[in-house]
C-alpha cells in the first residue's frame, strides 16, 4: 500500500475544486457568467474568480509572502479587476457590479493557479503544512486547517452556489464530469 501524503490529499482536492471552477465556465456565454441566481447572491464569474484568487493568495502570498499567479503573469492588467482584492471584505454592491473577461479567459487564470499550485502542494512537508500562519479573517491556524477550510471547505461552498446557478439556466452540474 502506497502511503499519500497530507500534501498529496491537499493536491488532489485543490485539483479537483479548480478543475470544476473552470469547466463550470466554460460552456457558458460572456452574459451568463454574469447572472445571478438571486438578487442576494454573486455573479457566476464572481464565484469562480473568487474561489481561485483565494487560493491563489493563500498558497503564495499568505503562506510565503511570494508574488501570487494573478501578479506574476499579469491577470490583473489584462482583465481590469482589482490588484489585490479577492472578494473578501468587499461590499455585496462593489462585488455585484464586477464585470470579468470572457469566460474562456477567466478559466484560463483558474487553469494557471492550478497548474501553479498543485506541485506546491504535493511537496509540501508535514512539517510545512504544521507550520501556523495567520490569514485574515480567519486567525493563525496550521497551513494545512487553513488549506483544508478555506481552500476546500470554503472553495467548494462557493462551487455549490455556481452549480444552483448554472441549474437555474438550465445547464447541469460540472462536478464529477
Amino acid at each position: 500500500m502506497v502511503e499519500t501524503t497530507t500534501g498529496a490529499h491537499l493536491s488532489l482536492l485543490v485539483g479537483r475544486l479548480l478543475d470544476n471552477c473552470a469547466l463550470s465556465l466554460r460552456d457558458l456565454t460572456h452574459e451568463q457568467i454574469h447572472f445571478r441566481a438571486a438578487p442576494a447572491s454573486n455573479s457566476i464569474a464572481f464565484e469562480m474568480w473568487h474561489v481561485a484568487r483565494t487560493v491563489d493568495n493563500v498558497i503564495f502570498f499568505a503562506f510565503d509572502r511570494e508574488q501570487p499567479v494573478w501578479l506574476r503573469d499579469g491577470y490583473e492588467l489584462r482583465s481590469g479587476l482589482p490588484k489585490t482584492a479577492q472578494g473578501t471584505g468587499m461590499t455585496p454592491e462593489e462585488a455585484y457590479a464586477m464585470r470579468f473577461p470572457e469566460p474562456e479567459e477567466l478559466a484560463g487564470y483558474i487553469d494557471a493557479v492550478k497548474a501553479a499550485v498543485l506541485p506546491r502542494l504535493e511537496a509540501a512537508t508535514q512539517e510545512y503544512l504544521d507550520g501556523l500562519t495567520t490569514i485574515r479573517p480567519w486567525g493563525e491556524r496550521s497551513r494545512a486547517e487553513h488549506a483544508w477550510q478555506v481552500l476546500v471547505a470554503h472553495g467548494n461552498g462557493h462551487l455549490g452556489s455556481v452549480t444552483m446557478a448554472r441549474a437555474i439556466l438550465g445547464y447541469r452540474d460540472v462536478i464529477g464530469l
